[in-house]
């Protein structure tokens, strides 16, 4: 990977609809050379998938939760892991170091979701114990959005 790779994954990171002309303009390419260095990416892995971002509160899913979750020490943690990655309330589910076995990112509608949640995983014997914190604002982020819309 050279350094207009890095920049053409830049350029895509900021705008994964950018137009391949758009693209070679900015990195001194023609669109058909650009196309197949992003073909070139995805096909090692360096690029894994193209993705939209949307608008949480456009699809009334404004509530951001993080739960910590241990679980329980007869869980089967091959089925837990299964569950995390079809739940469609989960958008990051991280394996962690210390106390917790997993830190998980839900987005959900209104609190009794993550209630909810929580059910779920006890229903399904997965969880020892857990510890839900609300995010209240996300100033980062929301420095970002307002960044790439000028």
């Amino acid at each position: 990977m050279d350094k207009i790779d890095r920049k053409i994954i830049g350029l895509l990171s900021s705008d994964a609809r950018r137009s391949l002309a758009d693209i070679g303009g900015s990195v001194g390419l023609s669109p058909s050379s650009v196309n197949e260095r992003i073909r070139r990416l995805t096909a090692s892995g360096a690029i894994r998938r193209f993705t939209v971002e949307l608008d949480p509160s456009a699809l009334e899913m404004e509530t951001l939760v993080f739960v910590w979750v241990a679980l329980r020490e007869d869980a089967d943690e091959g089925a837990f892991r299964s569950f995390a990655a079809k739940n469609i309330a989960i958008l990051e589910c991280h394996h962690v170091t210390g106390g917790w076995s997993y830190l998980v990112k839900l987005r959900v509608r209104a609190m009794p979701e993550v209630e909810g949640f929580l059910a779920e995983l006890k229903a399904e014997r997965f969880l020892g114990r857990s510890e839900t914190v609300i995010v209240l604002s996300s100033p980062v982020a929301d420095a970002l959005v307002q960044k790439e819309n000028g």
